[in-house]
């Protein structure tokens, strides 16, 4: 099976990359703006035609898309996660090669959730911010092009190479600066918000079945089980051996309310707010997954903070 894999370079697509050169009947090409791609290509400003040419030329049947931007003006990640899979879908229509399309979607195009719910496939989607509606603008060009696609809603990847803005990746550095100045206690804000936290390499794993799969539509892929960052943060202690205490400061003013200082101005260390746009609580409905992918979580949470942890304790 030839694979094109656009975005091999960047935190899920690094996992995705190294999943699909382990399995021997693969044979894998990665496009992309850095100069370690087999082809330098950017899908943001690129044009549909060029990359119909390189498509016809290659001819995979698989074509899985990781590239994207997190962070961003609106016109930024417009660019990168709209406007670029507009041109991968037109190119993918122009194209001879008849290629499976592999969308990595995401949580953000849910929006906030009603706490102790699970979102389910169906839910009318809300997205909280630009990062939300610029993914979800690409899902409804997914599925509105009559090509053979999935889009992978994935909720909140952790584990090796988790970017060091995350929540999850705020936490392990501030902990990491903590016990570096032999501080006894740790305050930060934020810790309230629960999201559904899956491995990063469980999401590879996701991604290789779907491209074996014959599943369309939209596909959740998260772990079921919404973790409190409180909870997180108890766990990523004992990993790290951080023998001090974690208080939660969540007074309001670690958002920077109206007239309040913000959480930085206090001294604290802000876990969120972070550009989800999700609210304080998300939990994935994965039967989907199970039901048409085949496809469960195996990594335990605190399989993915250890692995947080030692990059971030290695950090000068």
């Amino acid at each position: 099976m030839r694979v094109l894999l656009l975005g091999a370079n960047g935190y899920l697509g690094r996992h995705v990359a190294d999943r699909l050169l382990a399995d021997p009947a693969v044979q894998l090409t990665a496009l992309g703006r850095g100069d370690d791609a087999d082809v330098r290509f950017d899908l943001a400003s690129g044009s549909p035609g060029a990359l119909t040419r390189f498509l016809n030329a290659v001819h995979p049947g698989v074509v899985i898309n990781c590239a994207g931007a997190v962070r961003g003006g609106a016109r930024e990640l417009t660019r990168h996660n709209t406007v670029a899979v507009a041109t991968v879908c037109e190119s993918l229509r122009r194209s001879s090669c008849g290629a499976r399309l592999v969308q990595i979607g995401c949580a953000s195009e849910y929006g906030p959730s009603q706490a102790g719910s699970s979102t389910a496939e169906d839910a009318v989607p809300r997205p909280g911010g630009p990062y939300g509606v610029s993914k979800l603008a690409a899902t409804e060009l997914v599925l509105g092009s009559d090509l053979d696609a999935v889009v992978l809603r994935v909720f909140s990847p952790a584990g090796p190479g988790t970017p060091a803005g995350s929540p999850l990746g705020r936490l392990a550095e501030a902990m990491r600066r903590a016990m570096q100045a032999g501080d006894s206690e740790l305050k930060l804000t934020g810790l309230g918000v629960q999201r559904d936290f899956v491995d990063v390499r469980d999401v590879a794993r996701a991604v290789h079945a779907a491209s074996l799969s014959a599943a369309q539509g939209v596909v959740n892929i998260g772990t079921g089980r919404a973790v409190r960052l409180r909870e997180a943060a108890v766990v990523l202690s004992r990993v790290a051996g951080y023998g001090g205490s974690v208080h939660e400061l969540d007074t309001g003013h670690s958002r920077g309310g109206p007239g309040g200082p913000s959480a930085e101005h206090l001294g604290l260390q802000p876990v969120y707010p972070y550009p989800d746009g999700c609210g304080t609580w998300q939990q994935a409905d994965v039967r989907t997954a199970r039901d048409r992918l085949g496809w469960r979580p195996r990594i335990a949470l605190e399989e993915s903070l250890a692995d947080i942890w030692m990059e971030a304790a290695c950090r000068i």
